[in-house]
């Protein structure tokens, strides 16, 4: 007659699996994407005829100067971070026409009809030595003023938020306040 095998009793070791499982869930952090969003544009075609390129406008571009201290140079004057939202937007936005801001261009937008459009383009400059946080900052600033533009715009047309949009509201909206934001390459400038 064969022996018998004494049962387990799996009860238990579910248990601790299970406690396990748990242990992992609540101690296990997940990692989430971060950084900038932005759409870069298409490669050049590589005939590309760089004689041909439009020229902009200086008054058309607002320089913003970022060096290795930190400090920044907005159109030739120094200002702080906290300001520099609200002088990109003055100068996006152009509301008096002021001829030293930039250029606007009447374009049918749809659901405004023949609308004003700005030219205006943000140019980023940083240093080598530029932190990381101060980098960011000023990036949050100037997307900020594009979007706060694009907010006042929905909410002034629709009464609703950006956001709250349909697609095609939205792309009318970034017709007349376009993301234009031109980051040139670092530069290094003293030593840190």
């Amino acid at each position: 007659m064969p022996r018998k095998l004494p049962e387990y009793n799996a009860a238990s070791l579910a248990d601790i699996a299970f406690m396990l499982l748990l242990f992992f869930l609540v101690t296990t952090t997940m990692d989430v994407d971060s950084g900038l969003e932005r759409k870069l544009p298409p490669p050049p075609p590589p005939n590309q005829d760089l004689s041909k390129q439009p020229q902009i406008k200086e008054r058309n571009v607002f320089v913003v100067l970022v060096n290795k201290n930190d400090q920044l140079l907005v159109e030739g004057k120094p200002m702080r971070v906290r300001d520099l939202r609200e002088a990109a937007e003055n100068f996006m936005a152009n509301p008096n026409n002021d001829p030293t801001l930039p250029e606007k261009e009447v374009k049918d937008v749809p659901f405004f009809g023949p609308t004003e459009v700005t030219k205006g383009v943000i140019s980023l400059q940083n240093d080598v030595g530029t932190t990381y946080g101060t980098y960011i900052a000023v990036q949050n600033e100037l997307v900020g003023a594009i979007n706060d533009l694009r907010d006042q715009l929905a909410q002034r047309k629709w009464g609703k938020s950006y956001d709250d949009l349909d697609r095609d509201q939205q792309k009318a909206v970034q017709e007349i306040y376009p993301s234009r934001i031109s980051e040139a390459e670092p530069k290094k400038v003293g030593k840190k």
